[in-house]
């Protein structure tokens, strides 16, 4: 899904250049379990298809016992790291409700999706499933690729992720609040970044002010590449939002924060301040600047701009989906 976004917002000069952008294929190897003909011996202890890796490769382990419908396949935590981590082994994607009924769940033919630590991955929303399961179903067959499946890859953090290390979360975004991207301002007594900080000025201060208004302290804006500090009350209105969210929301919110070099960016959006062209308007404010001035690299600009707006999209459309918007 991601690689069918960026498809569509670049033109690559040369078909083989899309090909270029994926990681390097990886090794892999398959017990002869699932060898055709032969039908694998009945056992109780284990039916789920497993991945391992060692070093480079990663290991798909078929089911030691009899096929059933409760059969599950398990994702490894390469998934997470974009490696492409085996052929594709399954014909039909669907989503089914979860046997204790409380969620959803991606089925891939009879098999139970789950998550790296091998918990099931069960989805709080019908939509949200669904959308899952597409970006599974968009998988070629000569190998599935992770990094075309944002939703699969922040589900998973918000399942596994989140709830285990939250507070280490929360740290990490406060740890770099002082130097976020739109407390950051270009200097107005030179030529070449006069312009920058008109524009900063027009785009940016609309949310600064918000925050003011919203948290009750105005921010501090600093033309130094070491930051500067943010009064203590907007520091512990910041971190008190944080601890306040949802594991879905602080996902999302990190997500956003680490592409947006943006804290209060990822807020603003979480919260309806800002939509997805204005979030990467300003994030991208000032190299469009030198874009504007300097010309556009092919191959390089266009690609930044096509992953920033799958990663920032894919975090609202994860957000909005699990709560059903």
């Amino acid at each position: 899904m991601a690689h069918s976004i960026i498809r569509k917002c670049i033109k690559p000069a040369s078909p083989n250049f899309m090909a270029a952008l994926s990681v390097p294929l990886i090794h892999r190897r398959l017990t002869t379990v699932a060898a055709a003909g032969e039908e694998p011996t009945q056992s109780s202890s284990q039916s789920s298809f497993t991945f391992s890796s060692d070093g480079d490769k990663v290991y798909v382990k078929g089911p030691s016992g009899k096929w059933k419908s409760t059969s599950s396949v398990t994702m490894p935590m390469s998934f997470m790291t974009g490696s492409i981590v085996g052929k594709r082994f399954y014909n039909v994607v669907k989503t089914r409700q979860a046997d204790d009924g409380n969620g959803w769940t991606v089925m891939l033919d009879y098999r139970t999706l789950k998550t790296p630590s091998k918990r099931p991955l069960k989805l709080p929303t019908l939509p949200l499933a669904k959308a899952i399961a597409a970006e599974w179903e968009y998988q070629l067959i000569d190998g599935i690729r992770p990094f075309t499946m944002p939703l699969m890859r922040l589900a998973c953090t918000a399942l596994e992720r989140v709830p285990l290390t939250r507070s280490k979360i929360i740290e990490n975004l406060m740890k770099k609040f002082n130097q976020d991207l739109v407390f950051c301002r270009a200097p107005d007594d030179d030529e070449l970044t006069t312009y920058v900080h008109d524009r900063q000025v027009e785009k940016i201060d609309p949310l600064l002010y918000w925050v003011e208004t919203e948290f009750g302290f105005k921010p501090v804006v600093y033309s130094s590449f070491f930051g500067g500090k943010q009064e203590d009350g907007l520091v512990t209105a910041i971190e008190n939002l944080l601890k306040k969210t949802d594991d879905c929301e602080l996902a999302t919110i990190d997500a956003i924060a680490a592409s947006a070099h943006s804290l209060i960016i990822a807020i603003g959006m979480v919260h309806g301040k800002l939509q997805i062209e204005e979030a990467i308007e300003l994030i991208r404010l000032e190299e469009d600047s030198q874009v504007d001035r300097w010309g556009l690299v092919e191959g390089g600009h266009d690609v930044d701009i096509a992953d920033l707006r799958v990663q920032i999209s894919s975090a609202i459309v994860f957000l909005g989906l699990s709560r059903s918007i």
